[in-house]
């Protein structure tokens, strides 16, 4: 009697994936996201069809969404280091840091009373004015583990945060070349006052390169705020036994930078890097797109997106006042 190799009587995972049947709602998205790499695609496109996804269609790996685009945003963050030189990095760096501190401090107390006269829970109240002062997402999963928030009011956060970030995409370069903001007003001004980074890089690219390298250096200069905030919020939670995070991408950022602007090779090459870099934002911005479903706009609720909102015009406006009055 012949027995049956077990070698073979198993699928091997070739032979597996090629059997496994694929839905109409993946092909769907997985179509979408490989359009979203191609140059045809802007990234406020990108974001309105992940939206449109999200409504319509579903996202079929939501599971995997929060990781990816977490990612995503930090790696292709890192490339674009590769297209900018010292020099030019340092001075927008230095024109952005008194902006950059005095409306992080201004968010934080703002938002402080803002929640307490809207009776939102202290911590979800916390998370927004955070996502809203330093940079959006980022600040809120690196602030939220400090003071031990709960998944409900991370997610509450992240949905005000999120869906801000949308609209800033579409309306901030509408309104800049509106009061013809110079490309170094408009970085400054987006690096300020749009939350994620993603969106920032967003709205920028579209204006300009020069307004592109100056958003992406003071966004960056900014998010470091998140290593003083996390551990002041120990304090102010109690939980000093909590660890902090320090955002590793930036000191990897600098070294592209550093890379790009001493190293002949890096030079020659690093425009095929930032290209690549800029694909993958768009590709963020659609994920985050398509994260944005029912289920989630639906749990932020009136109050804390009214704080958002008003936290997010406040900053808007001071910002734009400022580097219309300081910025060349």
């Amino acid at each position: 009697m012949n027995k049956e190799n077990p070698k073979t009587s198993k699928p091997n995972i070739f032979n597996r994936f090629l059997d496994r049947s694929i839905t109409t709602r993946e092909v769907i998205f997985l179509l979408a996201t490989v359009f979203c790499l191609s140059p045809l695609i802007s990234p406020p496109i990108a974001l309105l069809m992940g939206l449109v996804i999200a409504q319509f269609i579903g996202h079929p790996y939501l599971h995997l969404n929060h990781k990816a685009t977490h990612i995503l945003l930090q790696v292709s963050v890192v490339g674009l280091g590769f297209g900018m030189n010292v020099t030019s990095a340092m001075a927008a760096g230095k024109e952005g840091i008194v902006f950059t501190i005095v409306s992080i401090i201004g968010t934080l107390i703002i938002g402080y009373f803002m929640g307490k006269f809207l009776k939102i829970d202290k911590k979800s109240s916390y998370l927004i004015s955070a996502g809203t002062a330093i940079c959006g997402g980022s600040a809120i999963a690196a602030v939220s583990p400090v003071i031990k928030a709960e998944e409900k009011q991370i997610s509450v956060a992240l949905g005000t945060i999120f869906i801000l970030n949308s609209v800033a995409l579409f309306v901030f370069p509408v309104i800049g070349h509106a009061m013809k903001l110079s490309q170094t007003q408009f970085g400054l001004w987006s690096a300020i006052a749009i939350h994620d980074t993603s969106s920032v890089v967003g709205a920028a690219s579209k204006y300009g390169a020069k307004a592109l390298e100056v958003a992406t250096t003071v966004k960056l200069a900014r998010a470091l705020w998140i290593i003083p905030v996390a551990f002041l919020s120990t304090f102010l939670f109690k939980n000093k036994d909590s660890k902090v995070k320090v955002p590793w991408f930036i000191g990897l950022f600098i070294l592209a930078i550093i890379a790009n602007t001493y190293i002949p090779f890096i030079q020659n090459y690093g425009h095929y890097l930032t290209g690549i870099a800029k694909a993958g934002l768009t590709l963020t911005l659609f994920l985050i797109g398509c994260g944005l479903n029912r289920k989630l706009l639906s749990s932020v609720g009136f109050r804390p997106l009214l704080q958002g909102v008003v936290l997010w015009v406040m900053i808007s406006a001071a910002a734009l006042w400022a580097v219309t009055s300081f910025a060349g």
